[in-house]
């Protein structure tokens, strides 16, 4: 996720937190107190969309826990933080399925799975420093989706996997769960030189 600098590194108000992160076109992280604008790709998008079509009702219905799109999750208060993983997985060892999230503010909870598809603004260093910070604060699984190569590599305590678009993706948190990489890494049109 490429980001821009909206306003000086401060301590920011519960008011400038709402404001920001409420407007109807926001997509925003919070780095430490800074409010960073999430662009994405309608290509990435698409991808997560898809990719959250297929898996969430079978994770309900086996009663593994829930999908997320877009939600903004409190990694750290106390240094401000807060992560918008383009796509999470919350477990219900981490969150039962009959409790309600919060209906104010955002989920002081780290999701068990976060997905993050690259766009064109994205940068490696930028990946691998949101990957740091997902294991850091108790995330099992980091999926980084690749649509223009039609790879997805999944990092977590072993280190990484690469799956291509002819895979099938399992992973020990989604036990009974086996996902058809194709149907959401459609053929790309090559960019332009």
């Amino acid at each position: 996720m490429s980001t821009a600098d909206l306003i000086e590194p401060r301590a920011l108000s519960h008011e400038e937190i709402i404001g920001a992160l409420s407007h109807p076109d926001a997509l925003w992280e919070i780095e430490y107190g800074r409010i960073v604008e999430k662009r994405m790709s309608a290509l990435a998008i698409a991808v997560s969309n898809r990719l959250m079509e297929m898996i969430a009702a079978d994770c309900r219905r086996l009663a593994l826990g829930c999908w997320y799109l877009e939600m903004v999750f409190v990694l750290d208060s106390a240094k401000n933080l807060r992560r918008r993983p383009d796509l999470a997985f919350v477990s219900v060892a981490r969150w039962p399925l009959d409790k309600p999230q919060p209906y104010r503010g955002d989920w002081a909870i780290a999701p068990n799975i976060a997905v993050e598809v690259v766009s064109p603004g994205n940068f490696a260093d930028e990946l691998a420093r949101k990957r740091r910070e997902y294991f850091r604060y108790g995330v099992e699984e980091v999926w980084i989706i690749y649509p223009e190569e039609r790879l997805l590599e999944v990092y977590d305590s072993h280190g990484s996997h690469e799956f291509t678009h002819q895979d099938r993706l399992t992973s020990r948190l989604l036990p009974g769960i086996e996902i058809e990489l194709l149907p959401f890494l459609p053929l790309v049109e090559p960019t332009a030189p």
